[in-house]
């Protein structure tokens, strides 16, 4: 009989302890939706700036933690499909690395599902996604990039740079707000300060691009300002090989397209603000709900300049203007 009640003891103990390994294993990781305006090479350095984020959280992707990364290549086709998806298999938080329309495609999507912004440039507040900056309000948070109140910024540092220039053409998607104010109402202001002509140029489809490349060459622009959209991101390496082929000097709003050959970019510190989006991550994980937790604007901005490209097209920058640059390439 001892031996028995010795057996069934040993019997409920393995049993108990394989009902809790399985319990173990089904045990539900939570899960980011990343949806993404660009495509995975242009954003490379943000994401892996954004995964550093959450492993100094204590988050590993693939252990305790999944990630849903849908990158859209600059095209609006399949981004409220993108939304829907990502909705339809019950992520825990989206996160929205795109424009106006990337994050309003997000919020009609779901109106429960937390998400969390960045790389958008606009004001949120005037757009409509949040109440206030320090109570959003809805479902909707994270950063914002003032991405307009740059662009006279920008025009500045690139006179002087190059000194000499004078005639800036400016290539721009009008389906992205943000783009459309500068060009209409930020960069002719400060064009106008700086003694500049600014001539502008529509992209809507990647198909417009050599169009306009023969329109710019055509009129003998003396520098190129390239605003950002999803559309301008997935066209870069064109747009920079476009620049170098002739001899243009370019100011850029992210420091890829400089690592990818352009002259210059002056904004945010992009790979920053993703390690920010992963402490939202966090809380929202731990409870926070979105409406409480305030929109962040950014406090890290950097000046990139290349000098391998301004040595190409035959430009000497100021010693001035590289000792306030934070990164320069050699």
């Amino acid at each position: 009989m001892k031996k028995k009640i010795t057996f069934l003891t040993l019997y409920a103990v393995l049993f108990a302890l394989c009902v809790f390994a399985e319990a173990q294993q089904a045990k539900k990781i939570p899960r980011i939706g990343f949806l993404v305006a660009t495509s995975p090479s242009v954003t490379a350095a943000r994401i892996d700036g954004f995964r550093q984020g959450l492993r100094e959280l204590g988050y590993t992707e693939g252990q305790n933690i999944g990630i849903e990364y849908r990158y859209a290549d600059g095209s609006r086709n399949r981004l409220n499909d993108f939304a829907a998806e990502l909705v339809r298999i019950k992520v825990d938080v989206i996160v929205v690395a795109g424009g106006d329309t990337w994050i309003r495609s997000a919020k009609n999507a779901t109106k429960t599902i937390p998400i969390i912004m960045v790389g958008q440039g606009a004001d949120p507040v005037e757009a409509g996604f949040v109440e206030s900056l320090a109570r959003p309000g809805g479902n909707v948070t994270g950063l914002t990039n003032l991405n307009r109140e740059l662009g006279g910024k920008r025009l500045e540092l690139l006179k002087d740079a190059v000194t000499k220039v004078s005639r800036i053409a400016v290539i721009y998607d009008p389906a992205n707000p943000i783009s459309v104010l500068q060009v209409k109402e930020n960069l002719p202001v400060a064009a106008l300060v700086l003694g500049l002509t600014v001539r502008s140029w529509e992209v809507r489809v990647a198909e417009d691009f050599d169009r306009v490349f023969t329109a710019v060459t055509k009129e003998r622009q003396d520098g190129l300002y390239v605003p950002a959209s999803p559309l301008i991101g997935a066209n870069q390496k064109r747009i920079v090989e476009f620049a170098l082929k002739n001899r243009l000097p370019s100011m850029y709003y992210t420091r890829e397209a400089v690592d990818a050959g352009a002259l210059m970019s002056y904004g945010a510190d992009l790979v920053h603000s993703y390690q920010r989006v992963a402490t939202y991550v966090d809380k929202i994980l731990k409870g926070a709900k979105p409406e409480t937790l305030p929109v962040e604007q950014p406090t890290k901005f950097e000046l990139t300049i290349n000098l391998e490209t301004a040595k190409q097209i035959g430009l000497t920058i100021p010693q001035s203007v590289l000792a306030r640059a934070d990164k320069v390439i050699r």
